[in-house]
């Protein structure tokens, strides 16, 4: 081959290349456009609520389109939820100083918490039904909560900022906390039609910060 055809050739591959690249992004973003839908949807009406032509017509897509990449709705709820909620700790993590320890970073982490559901009121929603409607996903999301909160915690027992506490009361700690947040979401975002701010949760924090730091009796010396 002479050397021109070799550039040509080479030409030719890298063309190929690129719309096989271009293709796999365009198929990734309509995967994330039909999540971010059924976020939205799920959040405003429900999983009951959440059809795939709502999902399809959201997403700005054919309703076949929706097949490309779900067997069925239930598919995409079995995802659905745990794809939020990495989104979610992305947030949370981003708004933590790296220079924050023990009950300081906790109560930023909390901070963090309410203020995303300020900003995303519909992920109450899309927690709360999801036990019921996609048993899978809520399972997987809890399992990574649980385990982000316990290494969390087994970070602040090398550093011996918690000291005294079995492995067994650690692990009831994790769902402490957990249940704390989720009452916390139930009381302060799911408030009917009344839209919450940043400042209805601060009794919340001020009180869960109190409790991390201090603990809520004083035993008597």
């Amino acid at each position: 081959m002479t050397e021109t055809g070799i550039l040509l050739a080479i030409q030719r591959d890298r063309t190929k290349q690129a719309r096989g690249a271009t293709r796999a992004e365009r198929k990734l973003e309509t995967h994330e456009r039909l999540l971010i839908a059924g976020e939205q949807i799920v959040g405003r009406e429900g999983y009951a609520g959440a059809s795939v032509s709502k999902i399809a017509g959201h997403a700005g897509v054919a309703q076949g389109t929706f097949y490309n990449y779900f067997s069925a709705r239930q598919d995409l709820f079995d995802v659905l939820l745990p794809h939020v909620g990495r989104r979610m700790l992305e947030y949370i993590t981003d708004r933590l100083d790296d220079d924050l320890t023990g009950a300081d970073r906790e109560s930023a982490r909390f901070r963090a918490f309410c203020e995303y559901l300020v900003e995303n009121p519909g992920f109450y929603r899309i927690l709360s039904e999801a036990e019921v409607h996609a048993p899978k996903a809520y399972r997987r999301h809890t399992d990574l909560l649980v385990d982000g909160f316990r290494k969390a915690l087994e970070r602040s027992v090398k550093r011996g900022e918690i000291t005294e506490y079995s492995d067994a009361e650690l692990e009831a700690v994790v769902f402490m906390f957990l249940g704390a947040r989720a009452y916390v979401a139930m009381r302060y975002i799911r408030r009917g039609k009344k839209k919450t701010s940043s400042t209805d949760c601060e009794d919340a924090i001020a009180a869960y910060t109190k409790l991390v730091a201090d603990g809520l009796f004083s035993r008597a010396l």
